[in-house]
């Protein structure tokens, strides 16, 4: 028991050392990317190629339907929706659907990905990503609204954390209790989460909105990968209940979008 708690802390100390001195190429190489395809596409209104008015919305609706998912299309063999998945998880629908993901990236990306390792990570984080919206599609598979956004993946990350750092401190600011901000393990912050997102889902009618059944998926499929993945030797609390990342608060919550047409 002593060995194994002994191990534990070094992999933890290890894991917290990594993630603050070490870039995290993967989880910083995915924020630029979907950063920049933001910047790019229309719904940033950054770029004038795009116009305004009228035409800029037109340009946003064609680039969700071309780049998101339609679960309608999905399963008709199209090899072109059947990319949807994938190319989704880099389209956002607006500034605030942006930064909150990538927030939450930027918070749990970096411990995990120095768990599993870059490549590790890398299949991870788009293999969960594509079977969350798949499932969402799945799901919803006659709604033609478009889905768009990275945190089918980024609750993957947020369920693999759960399962790796569980003890591991997240300052966290919560709204019914006036913004304060409170250093809680993620034990109690993410299943918290989680079960908002679950009776979200069950509340939530098709059309314009939050796809809060792929946020389900995708941390189920999180937890369920660390825990087969790593069993009980890949646990652990994080030295001294660090707080997670570099101690921001995480105001805001990863959201894929369902956007209307």
């Amino acid at each position: 028991m002593i060995r194994y708690r002994n191990t534990v802390a070094v992999r933890a100390a290890r894991a917290l050392r990594a993630a603050r001195s070490t870039p995290a190429p993967v989880t910083r190489a995915l924020i630029v990317s979907c950063c920049l395809v933001f910047a790019l596409g229309p719904a940033s209104g950054l770029n004038p190629a795009h116009g305004t008015g009228d035409a800029l919305l037109a340009a946003q609706q064609a680039y969700f339907r071309r780049w998101g998912v339609v679960p309608a299309e999905l399963f008709t063999g199209s090899a072109r929706a059947a990319l949807t998945p994938a190319t989704a998880l880099f389209v956002h629908g607006s500034w605030v659907h942006l930064l909150g993901n990538m927030l939450f990236l930027h918070v749990f990306g970096a411990m995990t990905e120095e768990r599993m390792g870059r490549a590790q990570f890398t299949l991870f984080y788009a293999g969960c990503g594509y079977l969350a919206l798949l499932g969402y599609a799945a799901a919803h598979a006659d709604s033609g609204q478009t889905l768009v956004g990275a945190s089918g993946a980024i609750s993957a990350v947020l369920g693999a954390f759960l399962y790796l750092f569980p003890e591991a401190r997240v300052t966290s600011v919560l709204p019914f209790l006036f913004f304060l901000p409170l250093r809680l393990p993620a034990w109690v912050v993410l299943p918290f989460w989680a079960a908002l997102q679950w009776l979200a889902a069950g509340r939530a009618a098709q059309g314009p909105g939050v796809a809060y059944l792929a946020h389900v998926v995708g941390f189920g499929l999180g937890f369920l990968y660390a825990w087969a993945r790593f069993g009980r030797e890949g646990r652990g609390r994080g030295p001294g209940g660090p707080v997670v990342g570099d101690g921001r608060a995480a105001r805001a919550c990863p959201a894929d979008r369902v956007a209307g047409e």
